[in-house]
């Protein structure tokens, strides 16, 4: 159960702040304060765990596993989210997330937001332009990344 401060921080988070008030109200309902050390597992790669996390403060590596170590493949902060495919049923985890330092994040089960969907379309509508915004944002950074990967100036410095 969350606090009224840390509903009123939630409320502040980039993600909740163009949901309407009733909207925000049911968000936060379904909202779970949770604490991470440095190096404490979110998730692992192919886990069933469904929960989406906004993340208020510290900063949280997804990762993929190669062998004999994980790779970093992006680092997200406060006022970002991670694992949107909590919302897609019976989807696993692509990647793992580790926190890097002392991180608070807001964690929401997935069964529980299809719900909350299902029960108020118009919630589910704004819940999903919100999720698929941040695909678009994943999308992008990967193209980027390739972009960087594979241009000539990469080439000609050997990587």
């Amino acid at each position: 159960m969350s606090t009224p401060t840390q509903i009123m921080t939630l409320e502040q988070h980039p993600f909740v702040s163009e949901f309407r008030p009733q909207h925000r109200q049911r968000l936060t309902s379904l909202a779970r304060p949770m604490q991470f050390e440095r190096d404490q597992i979110l998730f692992k790669e192919g886990d069933e765990r469904r929960d989406f996390f906004l993340v208020m403060s510290g900063h949280v590596a997804i990762e993929m596993s190669i062998p004999g170590r994980f790779l970093r493949v992006e680092t997200v902060g406060p006022g970002e989210e991670l694992g949107w495919s909590a919302v897609l049923e019976g989807a696993t985890k692509h990647f793992q997330a580790r926190a890097l330092d002392s991180a608070t994040l807001f964690a929401f089960d997935g069964a529980r937001l299809l719900d909350a969907c299902n029960e108020d379309p118009s919630f589910g509508f704004m819940l999903m332009r919100r999720m698929l915004g941040i695909v678009r944002t994943r999308l992008q950074f990967t193209r980027l990344q390739l972009s960087d990967t594979y241009s000539p100036v990469a080439r000609k410095a050997g990587a």
